[in-house]
């Protein structure tokens, strides 16, 4: 067999139909795909690089289902506020004095590059000015699902006709011969936009297979003005404008009753992304995770925006989410360490509708693959590589990472990003913004 990248002798932590894992195993890639998997010493190959994963525990690359990755340099800006008064009072007013494609492009490569770092091979995002989001992760090797947020009043009746669907569509076709780069459309919440913005984003969904990415009930006071508003709760609402006809990422999904779960449940093509990190620093509250699953809901992981969580630690999502859920319910076998890796990794890929692509390794999928260190003092013993993954590690043991084939990240080096003139940059756009909130 001949392969041009074969990583060696690790542990594969697959997350297969069967969650196998296959001790002493190898992983043979070619062009840009898992081309085989066979133990350790039982085939003769040549592959054109060898990465030897010994005492390494080998995973799907991590799938992050909701962020914002131009947020990174509001990261700690505005610390300890409720939602509406972080929104209104600072992000908003320094998005609308600061964004530009030039700060998404530099903000973004800076995310990017912490998330590669953290063993994130994907997210799905959700900001402006989506070709300068395409250009940094392009550059970084992140693979991406992009879309532009809608709020109407931030849109000329010419501008939202031509944000929902025209502009994906062009955009599509101008990036599309890059593999690591979609986009979806993103209607910013039931609160900014008008019920003909959603109605429309549903349409255009519906006829051109766009994912829908929207904020839904992150909070009491949101589902509160959605009654009173529109006589209906947020699910509900949603529903009747055909949201829940196509395939779809909610992000929080915090405040949902039975009755929602139910028609989420019938409906099946919609995702709810809980963000643990945020909806603890925002008290927002805490997602119905046990009812969620107990209904069929399929649940992910976000990290949301670095604004309101501060980092963009996947793996710490995890971990958290899985102990809180646990206190919560006052279970401790509730969401086991497999089924919370799951989040990260197959769920996440079905949510965004690339589960026959991404998420598991098996034969046929992309290469986006992540390599976990063991010989770390932290890291020792392990029994049980789940419970090692979500409960002890950290994101500094991811040692490599893999997307699309290519090594983006070797011994805990970035391959394609000068980490150096990210931090440069960083500082130089913290003087610029203290600048304008002094």
């Amino acid at each position: 067999m001949t392969f041009e990248i074969v990583i060696e002798n690790g542990t594969l932590v697959t997350m297969d139909g069967q969650s196998l894992v296959l001790e002493n195993h190898s992983l043979g890639i070619n062009k840009g795909k898992i081309a085989a998997i066979f133990p350790a010493g039982s085939s003769s190959f040549w592959a054109k690089e060898k990465i030897n994963a010994q005492n390494c525990l080998v995973t799907p690359g991590l799938i992050n289902a909701h962020s914002h990755l131009p947020m990174t340099y509001f990261r700690g800006l505005a610390d300890d506020l409720p939602l509406q008064k972080w929104l209104q009072e600072y992000i908003w007013p320094l998005e609308a004095k600061l964004v530009n494609p030039e700060f998404v492009y530099d903000a973004t490569l800076h995310g990017a590059a912490e998330m590669l770092k953290n063993g994130i091979s994907t997210t799905n995002d959700m900001y402006f000015h989506m070709g300068s989001i395409a250009d940094a992760c392009i550059k970084a090797g992140l693979r991406v699902i992009i879309s532009e947020a809608l709020i109407d009043h931030q849109l000329t009746e010419e501008d939202r006709n031509c944000c929902i669907g025209n502009r994906i569509k062009k955009l599509r076709e101008d990036y599309r011969d890059q593999p690591l780069i979609d986009f979806s459309l993103a209607p910013h919440s039931i609160y900014t936009c008008s019920p003909d913005t959603l109605k429309k984003c549903a349409e255009v969904a519906k006829e051109n297979g766009f994912l829908i990415h929207m904020h839904l009930s992150e909070t009491s006071e949101e589902v509160q003005n959605c009654v009173k508003t529109h006589g209906k709760k947020p699910v509900e609402y949603i529903n009747d404008l055909g949201l829940l006809e196509v395939n779809g990422v909610l992000a929080h999904g915090i405040w949902v009753d039975d009755e929602e779960m139910d028609i989420l449940a019938r409906n099946g093509k919609s995702s709810i992304a809980i963000c643990t990190e945020s909806h603890l620093k925002l008290i927002s509250g805490f997602a119905p995770l046990k009812k969620y699953q107990e209904k069929g809901i399929n649940l992910c992981l976000g990290t949301d925006g670095v604004a309101s969580n501060n980092n963009l630690d996947l793996l710490e999502e995890v971990s958290l989410t899985a102990k809180l859920h646990k206190a919560i319910n006052n279970d401790p076998t509730l969401l086991p360490a497999k089924a919370a890796f799951a989040l990260v990794t197959c769920n996440a890929a079905q949510a965004i509708g690339r589960s026959r692509e991404l998420g598991s390794l098996e034969k046929g999928k992309l290469a986006d693959i992540a390599i976990f260190d063991l010989d770390k003092l932290e890291n020792q013993p392990v029994y049980n590589p789940y419970s090692q993954l979500v409960y002890a590690m950290g994101s500094n043991s991811v040692r490599d990472l893999l997307i699309n084939g290519r090594i983006v990240m070797q011994n805990r080096h970035l391959t394609r990003i000068n980490e150096d003139l990210l931090l440069k940059r960083a500082k130089a756009y913290c003087d610029l913004i203290r600048k304008e909130i002094s």
